[in-house]
């Protein structure tokens, strides 16, 4: 029967079903963590693209258009800001509401909940400082920037600039704590002074770095040659691992030491959200950065547009169709503690990503330029070890 036929639609459905249904039974019986006594006989190009997720973690690097970052007093400062819910309209929603420590710096909801409904998931933030653009849709091209924005966003804290250095300017202790980090007197620029808020924000952030995980462990065994060491790493996730980096594709997009090639990506999910509207993804999100007076080319880069070579990134961006319904690449490190995942939280668990991948409607993907995704067509044992291998990148 042809496959357009809906008999064999309705068929192909089943059996998808069925196979899935193999896929979480097998999963229950693996254990990541439980050692092994063998290693795959990695090829000498297998083993170069593993070592090419490592070593971890990476060197702190500074960050031109944020002078502060590094500054013991302003990274504390930050810290304190942080889980201060006075920064809020209300005094009832901090970062640390959506952000909260104890869930990995995200709060396992579908989409984020401040002062009202978002429409899409709290990305985790640790490792943030390592990325190159902000947000889901990368409508901020510094973490500072991206710290600002849920402080004045109606949905999430809902606060005014001009509220915000009130509450630092007029109240002496308030007034102190910032002197104290900055070194300087609260400016009296209401945006200057909120900007600087912003910067704390992002200088505590820079700190929140993912622990070393089984796979590190594995993978500079490699790198040493200590074959005892890295036939610990379970069978099931050398398998899976085996399959990331090679039939599945994965690390075509999910690449280098954070698992992310910092670029954005339609992978078939609906661009509709509640209410009737249209999350427009990358193209919106270039439309607000370019736009944006905080960006790396505006007043408030410390090392000015012409000292910061990140800046020539913003400069050169250019907004095109193919960017509609494109979210940001996510990294990979602790995966398994931080679903929901995609970037409206439509995918509850491990499983449920690998099989959106493996039944992939390819016909919703962008046709233009090259397509990368392709439907992963994976039997049920290796399913499993692709979620065994994915569970290994978590402490």
């Amino acid at each position: 029967m042809p496959r357009g036929v809906p008999g064999q639609r309705a068929f192909d459905a089943a059996r998808r079903t069925l196979r899935w249904a193999a896929v979480l039974a097998v999963a229950s019986t693996i254990s990541p963590w439980a050692g092994a006594q063998a290693l795959l006989d990695f090829s000498g190009a297998e083993k170069a693209a593993i070592l090419s997720f490592g070593p971890w973690p990476p060197p702190a690097v500074a960050d031109a258009s944020n002078r502060w970052r590094m500054r013991a007093a302003v990274v504390e400062y930050g810290r304190s800001l942080f889980l201060d819910t006075g920064l809020s309209r209300d005094g009832t929603v901090s970062c640390a509401t959506c952000h909260d420590p104890g869930r990995a710096f995200q709060d396992a909801r579908a989409v984020a909940q401040g002062r009202a409904a978002g429409v899409r998931n709290t990305p985790t933030l640790l490792d943030v400082a390592d990325r190159r653009w902000f947000g889901w849709d990368g409508a901020h091209d510094s973490l500072w920037a991206a710290s600002l924005a849920p402080l004045l966003d109606p949905r999430e804290m809902d606060s005014k600039p001009q509220a915000l250095a009130s509450r630092v300017r007029d109240v002496p202790a308030r007034a102190s704590a910032f002197r104290a980090a900055f070194g300087i007197p609260p400016p009296a620029d209401d945006e200057e002074l909120v900007v600087h808020l912003a910067k704390a924000l992002a200088a505590f952030q820079a700190t929140l770095r993912s622990p070393r995980t089984p796979f590190d462990r594995f993978r500079d065994a490699l790198a040493r040659g200590d074959r005892h060491e890295a036939a610990r790493y379970p069978l099931a996730a050398q398998r899976g691992l085996r399959l990331f980096i090679g039939e599945a594709r994965c690390s075509v997009c999910h690449a280098g030491p954070a698992f992310t090639n910092d670029e954005f990506a339609d992978i078939g999910l609906p661009f509709f959200v509640a209410g009737g509207g249209v999350d427009a993804g990358r193209h919106g999100g270039l439309t607000k950065l370019l736009a944006s007076p905080l960006n790396r080319l505006g007043r408030f880069n410390d090392a000015g547009a012409a000292g910061d070579p990140r800046a020539l990134l913003t400069r050169h961006l250019k907004i095109e169709p193919r960017h509609f319904g494109e979210f940001r690449v996510p990294g990979l490190r602790q995966l398994a503690r931080t679903a929901p995942y995609t970037h409206n939280g439509s995918l509850a668990t491990l499983e449920d990503v690998v099989r959106h991948y493996d039944q992939l409607d390819e016909e919703r993907l962008h046709a233009d330029g090259e397509r990368i995704l392709r439907r992963l067509n994976l039997g049920a044992a290796q399913a499993a070890d692709l979620v065994a291998f994915l569970r290994t990148l978590g402490d």
